[in-house]
């Protein structure tokens, strides 16, 4: 690993560590401010939340959490209810202390690399991965994907969630947020929920969609699908309940639900299955 790798991968340590996984209230985390958690979104983003387990079998042996966090939301303690255990693998102390007091028994911590797993080949029954590949730098995310890869046992599925760098989907309300404020300049990059903070003190890279899809091609089999297409910052001005906000989500889980691939490509949040 070189100097430069060992530096970005501690100074996210670092920021999980003292900011993002920092408890600011009961079960609230420091970086929870980045993600919508009104009433008026709550239903849609509770059944994005699920769309992870419905790719996992329901019970099995072992559970792989690859950058766990703290398991910050009650729908992510679900996805191993009925799993002997769940192993959590993070690089935070911080995240894996609060994750502990999260699932208690049921979980194993573990300090880990996603990049360099210290696990055996085809030892877990069901691998998730949530918001944690952009944190590596570019050149390990192919690495990372193959060690999720390595360690899902056979005829099981793995599934990541990560953020595009470009929505076009996303851009477009993004734009007219932008014009709506009176802003002059074009709508920036969209950010993820955590990376308004992040981008202060740690470092995110995300890939495209053609990008990823040439980079897993012949390495594994995957599917494209979505997990969620608007960003934070869309929700927030567009949602409202003066606006009939809980309407305009369920018409928007609707279609993504049947445009699954499409939503998955062109929104701003893929959840990539990966079977095994």
């Amino acid at each position: 690993m070189s100097h430069n790798e060992q530096d970005i991968k501690r100074q996210v340590r670092q920021f999980y560590d003292k900011v993002g996984w920092m408890e600011v209230a009961d079960g609230v985390y420091q970086n929870a401010r980045y993600e919508d958690l009104r009433p008026v979104s709550q239903e849609y983003i509770q059944r994005c939340h699920q769309r992870v387990a419905r790719h996992l079998l329901p019970t099995g042996d072992l559970f792989l959490d690859a950058g766990s966090g703290p398991i910050q939301y009650p729908a992510y303690v679900e996805y191993s209810r009925g799993y002997r255990l769940r192993v959590c693998a993070d690089i935070s102390i911080t995240a894996l202390k609060a994750a502990r007091e999260r699932v208690g028994s049921h979980g194993a911590f573990v300090v880990a690399d996603i990049s360099r797993l210290p696990f055996a080949p085809k030892r877990f029954d069901a691998v998730v991965s949530l918001h944690t590949i952009h944190h590596l730098p570019a050149e390990q995310h192919l690495q990372a994907y193959g060690e999720l890869h390595r360690v899902l046992a056979s005829g099981r599925k793995a599934v990541v969630v990560n953020g595009w760098s470009f929505s076009p989907l996303n851009n477009l309300f993004e734009r007219f947020i932008a014009w709506r404020k009176g802003r002059k300049q074009q709508a920036k990059e969209i950010l993820l929920p955590e990376e308004a903070e992040l981008g202060k003190g740690t470092f995110v890279n995300k890939n495209q969609a053609a990008g990823l899809k040439t980079a897993l091609g012949d390495k594994m089999h995957f599917d494209l699908l979505v997990w969620r297409s608007a960003s934070t910052n869309v929700l927030r001005f567009f949602i409202r309940p003066e606006w009939l906000g809980r309407y305009w989500l369920r018409l928007l889980y609707g279609l993504e639900e049947m445009f699954p691939h499409f939503f998955g490509e062109k929104g701003l949040y893929p959840l990539v299955v990966i079977s095994k």
